[in-house]
């Protein structure tokens, strides 16, 4: 189906990775996984997801990084971005929705299920 929503997840940690990449795709949605900020902006020149799934602490470029180099892109400058992060320091926080973020959630605090029901609301579907 044309209209099959799609996302980008930028996520160093396999088990994690793997998990939702398993658990969004029972959902319905489309998932390119990056694994780390140079992948992902690979990912990028390739496809346009509907929505980027973002970790701050990754390989060679970290999550804040590669949301600066979007900034400045005007394909992406608009592309939704959801944190998710072990980074929970309201400076982190607040970095992260000066950038762009339209969410951030705390790895910790947030379980698989309603981190895919988030990501469905953000997606609308």
């Amino acid at each position: 189906m044309a209209d099959k929503k799609s996302i980008l997840l930028v996520e160093d940690e396999p088990l994690l990775a793997n998990l939702l990449k398993q658990r969004l795709e029972k959902e319905g949605i489309s998932v390119f996984l990056g694994r780390d900020g140079e992948e992902a902006l690979n990912i990028l020149k390739e496809n346009k997801p509907d929505l980027i799934l973002l970790d701050i602490i990754l390989p060679k470029i970290s999550g804040f990084e590669l949301m600066e180099v979007l900034q400045k892109d005007p394909q992406f400058q608009k592309a939704p971005i959801v944190i998710i992060s072990n980074l929970g320091q309201e400076s982190d926080v607040e970095r992260g929705q000066s950038l762009g973020a339209i969410g951030y959630f705390i790895k910790a605090k947030v379980s698989i299920e309603d981190l895919v029901s988030k990501i469905k609301a953000f997606l609308k579907v």
